[in-house]
């Protein structure tokens, strides 16, 4: 049977990897312990029976607490299956109006792209000395692509 364990967002890595060596020191019937990086909040563990996850989150600091109805395979299967897509699809070299924050309405040009953080970095084009800023996907608008500003 498949639990579902509650736990401080952004802690999920690092609470499985503390919820596999207990189980291993104490020796429960714990059979997997994942964590999904599209699901924050949540750990998923795999055990024979409900007592084992309950003396397994017992005392564990960052957990608070665990569904006591199983989840089916199906059920994680949707959550895997379902990617983010990232919020923009810009290239380096192509020219970006910002919709939103400090830089709102000006223009920049990409110079570097983090797709696993959703993060462009981009220089804008109508200041005297060009700064590297770092932004969200989702704060820019595509202006112009490369092949067309050249």
């Amino acid at each position: 049977m498949i639990f579902t364990i509650r736990v401080t967002s952004g802690q999920e890595k690092i609470l499985s990897e503390i919820l596999v060596k207990k189980a291993r020191a104490e020796k429960l019937d714990i059979y997997a312990i994942v964590y999904l990086e599209a699901v924050k909040g949540y750990l998923f563990v795999e055990a024979s029976e409900e007592n084992s996850v309950v003396k397994l989150i017992q005392k564990v600091k960052h957990v608070k607490g665990f569904l006591r109805k199983p989840v089916t395979t199906e059920e994680i299967q949707k959550l895997i299956t379902t990617t983010k897509k990232p919020a923009v699809t810009v290239e380096v070299g192509d020219t970006v109006e910002m919709i939103s924050g400090p830089f709102k309405g000006e223009r920049a040009k990409v110079t570097q792209l983090d797709e696993a953080k959703d993060e462009i970095t981009v220089e804008l084009l109508e200041v005297a000395v060009p700064i590297p800023v770092t932004v969200k996907g989702k704060m820019v608008r595509l202006f112009q692509k490369k092949e067309t500003a050249e």
